[in-house]
């Protein structure tokens, strides 16, 4: 194996250990000028340790902390309160103000709404900036806006909601990722004015993107296929259908339909062999390796700049240049170096799971390949294909694989027949995509090579929907915790090092990780055994959930069967370990931990004289909160989700008046029984 420059690796440690510093840890504006000066000195310190000779520990621990300190400083002055201009010093809570955007993305839509991401560029007429997530109703809107237009709006800046329910999905999270930190919802009345804005490359490259899915559509392309094709090529996986993905996902290949390293790579075989005849000239090679990275950046702006094609293209252009310029390299140097380039340029993608399982997918791919071929080396060609596709997925899997349990809860068993079958398939899937997306964006693509097309892909999806419909072979509801995914990962990296050479230390450390995981395993197992009384919100419904050890059981208000795998039931039961559920009629009054709890549904009926911990009100009893406060002598009173909004304000101005506890949970989220 070529020389692997470690410092690069420390370099990207240091990088991130600062980012996450930073993350957990902001400091206030105030603190951060002291920090800056520290900065400066640390600074000129290196720049007078670099001048030396013979250079000590001293320039190694300096050279450290400015990596730290690059980290820290790269992700604080992303944050709203350290940008001066940013518009949510500007915008006034729950008022409406005078905004200009400028449509920035377009989004998947939902339900109800067209979802873009815009860039504010003006509150009031006071110039700012910062990006927020802009909702406009569907059913007020005559067309879509694309990408670099200009809106003129009156209304509200609000912040986009965290999850009512315990362990469920962080949109708000999930944006703040993104750098977005507020949300407008708006129609199209809100609307004042429009206009061209000044063009952009990522708007044109938008512009573009839709424009070509356009003319798709036009096409004998059915609805499934053309939105692989879109997928495949183009990246827009607006079109697929939430069933078709999922299947991909239970087969274990949702992989081909993210454009992703995978794509790039495809791509970047198909333009060297393309031109390669420009490789004969003086100047061939230059020329060469300059337009494959101009045509590969073209294609990762075109797909949208995802953090894995930026990944994927960022590394090709590393290996090209080092190629050219005739300096020696290898793949863990190239991959260190685009990570410490990206997060250098944008850290908040180190937050970002795409992100996240590119690189893991590679590193472990690049570490691992060597020892695979090793072991399945055979002197057949047709056998070392084979072999080859099932390393390089295996090596992927088992990078991914503790970050996937973390997030998404399942394991495709048969991940490895689906990759078998779809990967060398895939560039023959590319180089037709990319033949018909150019016919198509020409207006010369022919109906047999579009049907030939179609008759690829729904062989293709009829695959992958027999794959998915073997359920015994996919994993659901696995709980992964955050502390078992750095356990796993440090049991993964500890023997495949002893794997790759056999020394007693390198056992040692295999069996103390092992030792270590299991202890995890253990003491998750303690924290999720505890006893447990959730009103969980759900609109117009009443749901409490009483968790017992690792049984669930389910009270609700009426007859109907709640689906453990419906909202908020699934999520919540597999973050807490649950093995059992069952489901029961809710009772109108029980014991929990020694705490009497009324429940007060529409009837208003309650028991006399009886005092009670906790009264839930639900589906909006005409009662005289009053009187039963004074009768009942309630600690605290819940409404749940199940409460007309009007009676709710009511209810909570009575408990402001009796200073006694209130909680809505439409407006608090689920309230937890201790």
């Amino acid at each position: 194996m070529k020389f692997i420059n470690f410092a690069v690796v420390k370099f990207s440690v240091f990088l991130v250990l600062g980012i996450l510093t930073s993350h957990f840890f902001p400091t206030s504006t105030f603190l951060l000028k002291y920090l800056l000066a520290l900065l400066f000195g640390v600074a000129v310190l290196w720049l007078w340790a670099r001048r030396q000779l013979i250079q000590n520990v001293y320039f190694g621990i300096v050279t450290y902390l400015c990596f730290f300190a690059s980290g820290y400083f790269s992700y604080q002055i992303r944050l709203p309160q350290f940008q001066q201009y940013h518009y949510s010093h500007y915008a006034a809570e729950n008022k409406a103000e005078l905004l200009q955007l400028k449509i920035t993305q377009n989004l998947k839509p939902d339900k109800f709404n067209l979802k873009y991401f815009a860039e504010v560029n003006a509150i009031n007429g006071i110039a700012t900036q910062g990006k927020l997530l802009l909702n406009v109703s569907k059913d007020s809107l005559k067309k879509s806006f694309s990408a670099d237009e200009i809106l003129l709006v009156y209304t509200t800046i609000s912040e986009i909601s965290k999850p009512l329910n315990p362990h469920q999905f962080d949109y708000s999270k999930y944006m703040k990722s993104l750098g977005v930190y507020g949300q407008l919802r708006i129609a199209e009345k809100e609307i004042l004015k429009t206009a061209q804005g000044t063009p952009t490359l990522m708007g044109a490259a938008q512009n573009l993107r839709a424009g070509i899915v356009e003319k798709l559509q036009k096409t004998n392309l059915k609805t499934d296929e053309r939105a692989i094709i879109q997928a495949l090529v183009l990246g827009e996986k607006k079109d697929i259908d939430k069933n078709l993905y999922n299947e991909y996902a239970a087969a274990g290949a949702v992989h081909i339909l993210a454009v992703s390293g995978l794509h790039v790579g495809i791509l970047y075989v198909i333009l060297a062999f393309v031109f390669k005849p420009l490789s004969k000239g003086k100047y061939g090679v230059f020329f060469k390796s300059v337009l494959i990275v101009l045509l590969l950046w073209g294609f990762a702006l075109l797909s949208g700049l995802s953090p894995s094609v930026t990944r994927a293209v960022t590394m090709f252009s590393f290996f090209a240049f080092a190629k050219l310029f005739d300096r020696e390299t290898n793949s863990i140097n190239t991959l260190f170096l685009s990570f410490l380039a990206l997060l250098i340029i944008n850290p908040l993608w180190l937050f970002q799971l795409g992100f996240q399982l590119s690189y893991l997918a590679v590193f472990f791919i690049v570490w691992l390949l060597p020892l695979f071929y090793k072991a399945g080396y055979s002197k057949y060609w047709i056998v070392r294909k084979i072999w080859t596709i099932l390393a390089v997925t295996v090596c992927a899997q088992i990078g991914v694989l503790p970050l996937s349990l973390y997030y998404f809860h399942q394991f495709p068993g048969l991940f490895l027949v689906t990759n078998i079958v779809v990967l060398p398939f895939l560039t023959i899937l590319m180089c037709g995509g990319i033949l018909i997306v150019l016919m198509a964006t020409l207006e010369i693509l022919p109906d047999w090579l579009a049907s030939s097309y179609n008759f690829l892909i729904e062989g293709l999806n009829g695959f992958i929907h027999w794959v998915a419909l073997q359920d015994e072979f996919l994993f659901k509801n696995i709980h992964f915790s955050s502390l078992k995914v750095v356990g796993a990962y440090v049991l993964i990296i500890l023997l495949s090092m002893f794997l790759m050479k056999m020394k007693y230390r390198r056992l040692v450390a295999s069996l103390l990780a092992i030792s270590a995981f299991i202890t995890i395993y253990i003491y998750d197992e303690l924290i999720t055994s505890s006893n447990q009384l959730v009103i969980f919100q759900k609109s117009k419904q009443t749901l409490l959930g009483y968790k017992n050890g690792k049984d669930l059981l389910l009270f609700r208000n009426d007859s109907t069967k709640n689906n453990a795998e419906n909202y908020p039931i699934k999520s919540f039961k597999t973050a807490i370990n649950i093995e059992t559920y069952s489901e029961e009629k809710l009772p109108q009054l029980f014991q929990f931990n020694n705490k009497n709890i009324l429940v007060l549904d529409s009837l208003g009926v309650f028991p006399k004289q009886k005092k009670i911990h906790t009264l839930l009100l639900t589906h909006s009893p005409k009662v005289n909160l009053n009187r039963l406060i004074d009768s009942l002598k309630p600690k605290q009173i819940i409404a749940d989700g199940s409460n007309y909004y009007t009676y709710v304000k009511r209810w909570e101005k009575t408990c402001k008046l009796k200073k006694l506890p209130f909680s809505h949970t439409a407006k608090q989220g689920a309230f937890p029984i201790e």
